[in-house]
């Protein structure tokens, strides 16, 4: 077995390309760190939300708030530093995800939300994250729509009243809640529609492509 400077050497040879590999994967730049922060203010927010603390609804709030404004300033910051690494594509969703569900789960346990909003929520949010990631695999990038960012401030702004206003909950942020729920459907059924045209789109280039390339295959060649 080598062992000394030739165990290093040997070492870096065989995994130099792994350790690369990792390195981009999980490069730690500003927009990276505010993620993972999303990710960690996750079960501070459902401690808060659930404790029997003084001003609970007031501190959790604030924590929900602090979270939803790192999902707007990682994306700028990614776009505008062209810091966007793969970690990002991939904890960047994620952690929006289990912020709302963590929030809405609560709520619900709470008996502050109706089960039948955050499930219309949860479903179509995990149904379009699943999918995005398949059709990402398959090379076919489906970028967000206006309804889709609508639907993400709509979505923010009824949890976060909702969980500052406490129990029972004005009218007009009940209303707020029931205008997530429509635009959360629409934007969905924006989404997938949109999903069709795209891998059709998508079929078509294909089937261009390989038409072209039977047809140089077959040109007869010059004398």
């Amino acid at each position: 077995m080598a062992s000394g400077p030739f165990r290093g050497a040997l070492g870096r040879a065989s995994y130099g390309p792994f350790w690369e590999a990792c390195a981009a994967m999980f490069a730690l730049n500003l927009p990276n760190v505010l993620t993972l922060l999303r990710i960690l203010l996750v079960p501070v927010l459902v401690v808060v939300l659930l404790g029997e603390t003084e001003n609970g609804d007031l501190w959790a709030a604030l924590v929900f708030g602090l979270a939803s404004a790192t999902d707007a300033m990682d994306g700028y910051l990614a776009r505008s530093r062209n810091a966007i690494t793969s970690f990002g594509k991939l904890m960047d969703p994620i952690a929006d995800k289990l912020l709302i569900i963590a929030a809405l789960v609560s709520l619900v346990s709470l008996d502050r939300l109706a089960a039948w909003v955050a499930m219309v929520i949860i479903a179509r949010e995990l149904t379009v994250t699943v999918t995005r990631m398949q059709a990402t695999q398959h090379g076919v990038i489906i970028a967000s729509s206006w309804w889709g960012k609508a639907k993400t401030i709509v979505q923010v702004a009824a949890i976060f009243f909702l969980i500052a206003a406490g129990d029972p909950s004005p009218v007009w942020v009940d209303g707020l809640v029931y205008g997530a729920v429509a635009i959360t459907i629409v934007s969905g059924v924006d989404y997938f529609f949109g999903l069709r045209r795209v891998l059709r789109e998508a079929d078509e280039r294909r089937e261009a492509a390989t038409s072209a390339t039977a047809a140089a295959e077959t040109k007869p060649t010059a004398p």
